[in-house]
């Protein structure tokens, strides 16, 4: 099996709360950030796919925080897509610590769109490049 695709990242004093932990909200961003780069490894950037009217707007999103990532930690973010059918593209997400302690799983779910966000078919020169990380990480939802 193929291993995910992975982010680093060092966590801030601004995305931590006074509780010294990240405020939940903000690993939306750092998924976000994660499949930024992962489709940039895949061969183009969303700017690139947006370029050609195509946008991969959420649509909907599970997290399960398993325990808290804090200042200063540095954060490995897998991304996997779990989902590639017609017009849509479903990511699986785990954060890790640096000691490899599991913080979040997370699954995306994504339509694909034109920018007028009309249903638009995944292009297939997309659909080939991710097809081989397909599933490559499980998440326990």
């Amino acid at each position: 099996m193929a291993e995910p695709f992975r982010h680093f990242h060092r966590v801030s004093y601004a995305e931590c709360t006074v509780g010294d932990h990240i405020y939940h909200s903000r690993y939306l961003d750092l998924l976000e950030a994660a499949r930024g780069e992962f489709m940039r490894a895949a061969g183009a950037t969303v700017r690139q796919w947006q370029e050609q009217d195509c946008i991969f707007p959420v649509i909907e999103a599970r997290l399960r925080y398993k325990f808290p990532a804090r200042y200063d930690d540095l954060l490995t973010i897998e991304v996997w897509p779990t989902l590639l059918e017609r017009v849509r593209l479903n990511f699986g997400h785990r954060v890790l610590n640096q000691s490899g302690k599991l913080i979040l799983e997370a699954e995306t779910f994504h339509a694909c769109t034109t920018r007028a966000e009309k249903p638009r078919r995944l292009p297939e020169e997309l659909a080939a490049s991710l097809a081989p990380q397909l599933a490559v990480g499980r998440i326990s939802f």
